[in-house]
């Protein structure tokens, strides 16, 4: 249940038997089928009421009143020990009110309504999240170290700072280190989201995870294996979701000052009116002043507009975890966004081809693609999807880390990275690519230039549109990235973002989140695992697209079904749109109690009057929460 009820909505599911209630079908799940029974009690002391048969009904009154009251006055109760206040207690206080006075028909519709608008939202957030430390299984259960010389397997737990482990082509890497022998390229797009292999040599560090693609290396560790960069993200989400737990909702920071005050107020009226009046008369006015000050309106509307609006939500692609997640997501007013698989489409493709005077394009691009399509190397993809009539090669021989050469049709063709193969006249042309923040290829024939291929992780076309959108609406934009300072300014300037933060490692992009915090409400936007720390750390985490890994989506609170990102705008409309309504019902309920109250303490209104005041002010509040339920345009409003 909530916080009103003593548990928490932003709580995230840790065990296996957690993700398996959350899996349960409503009829199967305590949770929603108590306030059911609950429901169904009442109903049947209604229709017994109706009957003439008092006795049955009110047996089957008391039947709701305990089954609906058992969802929420235990944590109640438990809370209160903890100097927690909620709109849970206030309820308790309310129906115990009711039942004192000899009201028990109304107490059990109190808690019928209460806990089914709390079993609706609960039932509404529980959604499946993957295992957050799933990621863990990204490092190799062994790792071979090379000891004297010799070459031995170890538990990569036990790998120690100054170990020497030997990384073969198509291995993961156990944990941190710095390369001491060999070259090759990495896959770390599982680790940092980018979709480019990074070049190492002797000299350069590496990180937990990452594949090695080609050749063997030799790694000395920096990192123990059970300390490095991999379990850092494990325990910077953990610290920020247990932070960010403690919010509490809207509903229940109202709460606080509420139910002290009315609890005082109604033993002052107790009290006094026993001293100078009849006793009978203010105690029986102190319990009607209880029910008067509940805010049954509030309790019920407020879960009942989340409800609505998440459903709203889900159905254009939007799903929201939680509904502290939802109330925090329409204060957004700043967005920080990962660049690779976010802003980008993560799928590398050729984007400038360079020759020399007397060679086509197609011949530049076809003698390359002869060689790369022997190659797993994620550039080789990009580059022989975009050549035609692709000639075939013969003695293919890979230099992990430089490229890869061959012969096609007689001639000795050389792909590989400018580092490497000099560009000739095309040095010039070579450097503004890649300044455009493109990783380029050359291609050598017999020995000398011939072509150059730009390839880049393209920018997703909507991007300009949507920053413009978010801007134009005074919602700021950041992109965060572990990229390259060139490639993230280029495709930044593109997309139109100013503020551009590059080269950074996922405790980079939390300190980045906190720091752009501190001037208000930020949501990050991410995919990848490296996104996790800054995507728990942010006010509103929001997981782009289903393939995006699991580590991303269990830190966020928010996730995108698909990958379009004109959801931002909408998406925030919509939760503008419901904090709105939202507020409406507070301040409705609100006025409600502040009218009910003097018309209470003086015996203008009794108890039956206070209820029928209550309940026409729930179906008020309750119809203009249902208003949340309509899906927005695609439209953000300042």
């Amino acid at each position: 249940m909530s916080a009103a009820c003593g548990c928490d909505h932003d709580s995230v599911p840790t065990t296996g038997e957690e993700f398996e209630d959350s899996e349960r079908p409503w009829w199967k799940d305590r949770g929603v089928m108590v306030p059911v029974f609950s429901g169904l009690a009442f109903l049947a002391g209604l229709v017994a009421e109706w009957s003439g048969a008092e006795t049955p009904a009110l047996a089957l009154f008391w039947v709701g009143l305990l089954l609906g009251a058992s969802t929420f006055t235990p944590g109640a109760i438990r809370n209160l020990f903890k100097g927690k206040l909620g709109i849970g207690l206030l309820m308790t206080i309310s129906a115990i009110g009711a039942v004192i006075l000899g009201y028990v028909e109304e107490a059990a519709a109190l808690a019928f309504l209460y806990s089914i608008a709390e079993a609706l939202e609960d039932k509404a957030m529980d959604r499946a999240r993957g295992g957050l430390r799933a990621l863990l299984k990204l490092v190799p259960e062994t790792a071979t170290v090379l000891r004297d010389g010799v070459a031995e397997q170890v538990q990569a737990k036990d790998l120690v700072v100054g170990d020497v482990m030997m990384v073969r082509p198509g291995e993961r890497i156990a944990t941190d280190g710095l390369v001491r022998s060999g070259r090759s390229s990495l896959d770390t797009s599982a680790i940092t989201g980018e979709s480019i292999p990074v070049e190492v040599e002797p000299g350069d560090p590496v990180s937990a995870g990452a594949i090695n693609s080609a050749g063997a290396l030799e790694i000395e560790t920096t990192a123990a294996g059970t300390d490095n960069s991999l379990t850092t993200i494990v325990e910077l989400v953990e610290q920020a979701q247990a932070e960010k737990g403690d919010r509490a909702r809207l509903a229940d920071r109202i709460a606080r000052p509420l139910v002290p005050g009315v609890l005082i107020l109604a033993v002052l009226v107790a009290l006094l009116g026993s001293i100078l009046g009849d006793p009978d008369v203010w105690i029986t006015r102190a319990l009607v002043v209880l029910v008067a000050a509940s805010p049954c309106a509030l309790a019920i509307s407020v879960p009942l507009t989340v409800v609505a609006a998440i459903g709203a939500a889900s159905k254009f692609g939007v799903i929201v975890k939680s509904g502290a997640a939802f109330e925090r997501f329409g204060t957004v007013r700043h967005v920080a966004v990962d660049k690779t698989g976010t802003l980008t489409r993560n799928e590398p493709a050729v984007t400038a081809v360079l020759v020399v005077e007397g060679i086509t394009e197609a011949q530049g691009l076809a003698w390359a693609a002869a060689l790369e399509q022997h190659s797993t190397h994620p550039l080789a993809a990009a580059i022989t999807a975009a050549a035609q009539d692709v000639p075939l090669a013969a003695e293919v021989t890979e230099q992990a880390g430089h490229g890869i050469e061959g012969t096609v049709d007689g001639s000795k063709i050389t792909v590989g990275s400018p580092r490497w193969l000099d560009a000739g006249e095309l040095g010039a042309r070579v450097e503004e690519l890649e300044m455009q923040g493109m990783t380029v290829v050359i291609v050598h024939r017999d020995g000398a230039p011939v072509a150059a291929i730009g390839v880049r992780d393209e920018l997703r076309p909507e991007v300009p549109d949507v920053v413009r959108t978010l801007t134009d609406h005074r919602v700021g934009v950041t992109m965060l990235t572990g990229d390259n300072a060139r490639t993230a300014r280029a495709l930044a300037a593109q997309a139109g973002i100013d503020d551009v933060r590059a080269e950074l490692r996922p405790e980079d992009k939390a300190a980045a989140i906190t720091e752009l915090s501190e001037a208000g409400s930020v949501a990050m936007i991410g995919d990848g695992i490296n996104d996790a720390p800054a995507l728990a750390a942010a006010d509103i985490g929001i997981a782009m697209g289903a393939t995006g890994s699991d580590a991303a989506i269990e830190s966020a609170d928010v996730a995108f079904t698909g990958h379009d990102l004109r959801l931002i705008p909408r998406a925030f409309e919509h939760a503008r749109r419901g904090r709105r309504i939202i507020n409406q019902n507070i301040i409705l309920s609100l006025l409600i109690i502040a009218a009910l109250l003097p018309l209470a303490l003086f015996g203008v209104l009794g108890l039956a009057a206070v209820v029928l005041v209550h309940e026409i002010a729930e179906v008020i509040v309750i119809l203009n929460g249902l208003r949340a339920a309509r899906t927005p345009a695609p439209r953000l409003e300042g």
